[in-house]
């Protein structure tokens, strides 16, 4: 593996199912950029990708095609998101704790707009829009404490990341054109399978912090 690849793929640890292919579509991505694309205007371009997918949904409201828009707005986001740290690594101008700052602020700003899109698509289930937010933000708040307590910052949970999950939710954005009402059913049990699963890591959290308490301890000693 060459210098440039190796930059790209220091940026974070994936364990994702599709983090092989999606390595050599980004690897190739950065290659062709334009010189003026900096990675600031990938983040922007990334929530403007959020703010399409809640247009979309918005929309959708009326006529479910315009949830197609929504698809597009969910390629848009991975375009910006997965581009704009791995740019900057490929080029060795990488901001570390800057763009990392600004990549946990996009990730919030872009949940929150998404979860906003649900809440207007969803005529009786508006709750479900708030199960979203609150268990995206909860894995978001676990990869911080595992980046404190264990210096391992994982974006992914399990087999499936960012990339892995948008497909999921354009898979179910096109279901909800043929079949209404399947989408707040998908989004009602990921949330809910999500908290599940952000609970499971939080106690895994949690022992890392009292082992390490421990051994600081006996250091100090």
């Amino acid at each position: 593996m060459d210098s440039s690849k190796k930059r790209i793929k220091s940026s974070r640890k994936r364990v994702n199912i599709l983090k092989v292919t999606e390595f050599r579509v980004i690897a190739y991505l950065c290659r062709i950029m334009p010189s003026w694309v900096n990675p600031d205007m990938l983040t922007s371009t990334g929530i403007l990708g959020s703010v399409i997918i809640a247009i979309g949904m918005v929309l959708g409201v009326d006529n479910p095609y315009w949830l197609l828009l929504s698809v597009v707005g969910f390629a848009i986001q991975w375009f910006g998101d997965s581009l704009d740290g791995r740019l900057a690594y490929y080029r060795n101008i990488p901001r570390k704790w800057y763009g990392w700052a600004l990549d946990i602020n996009a990730d919030w700003i872009s949940a929150s707009i998404i979860g906003l899109g649900f809440y207007f698509y969803f005529p009786s289930w508006k709750v479900v829009a708030f199960l979203f937010v609150v268990a995206y933000g909860g894995s978001m708040i676990l990869a911080l404490m595992r980046y404190k307590i264990a210096d391992k910052y994982v974006i992914d949970t399990h087999l499936l990341g960012p990339t892995e999950l948008r497909i999921i939710i354009s898979i179910f954005l096109l279901a909800e054109i043929l079949f209404t009402g399947i989408l707040w059913k998908f989004a009602l049990v990921g949330s809910i399978l999500l908290m599940i699963i952000n609970f499971s890591d939080s106690l895994q959290i949690f022992k890392l912090g009292d082992e390490r308490d421990i051994t600081e301890k006996a250091m100090k000693a």
